[in-house]
């Protein structure tokens, strides 16, 4: 025959059956006492292992609004920081538009100058050859 893989299932099995075997014996063998008694054991450590965990009830509770309530202001301050670099970046991208604007309109205005240069001196090339000035 094979051995079992674990032996969890084992110590598992006997410590139960040992359970049942306390509780069976300190009701002098009556089951429905028997459950009673364990169920009363159950609930009692129950209540014990809550009453020493940290934090239960309005612990908790209080905490939580603690840290909500700090999450929520680094939030705010994170909201309102991203609003000033926005309103920053407006300002340089405005600045920087009017600038491009001033810049194109001078390129603008030299081109100008130089087509109705050409076109006068053209002008006054073609009029020579008829005669006028």
């Amino acid at each position: 025959m094979a051995q079992p893989k674990s032996k969890v299932p084992l110590y598992l099995g006997l410590g139960a059956a040992a359970g049942v075997g306390y509780y069976l014996y300190t009701a002098g063998g009556s089951p429905k006492v028997a459950e009673k008694q364990f169920e009363s054991d159950l609930s009692k450590a129950s209540a014990k292992i809550k009453s020493e965990f940290p934090g239960s009830g309005k612990e908790v509770q209080k905490d939580a609004e603690k840290y909500a309530s700090e999450a929520g202001a680094k939030v705010d301050s994170m909201v309102n920081k991203a609003k000033a670099d926005l309103k920053d970046a407006e300002g340089k991208f405005d600045a920087y538009r009017k600038d491009a604007g001033k810049e194109a309109m001078k390129k603008i205005d030299e081109a100008d100058r130089k087509i109705e240069e050409g076109a006068a001196k053209a002008k006054s090339g073609i009029s020579s050859w008829f005669g006028g000035k």
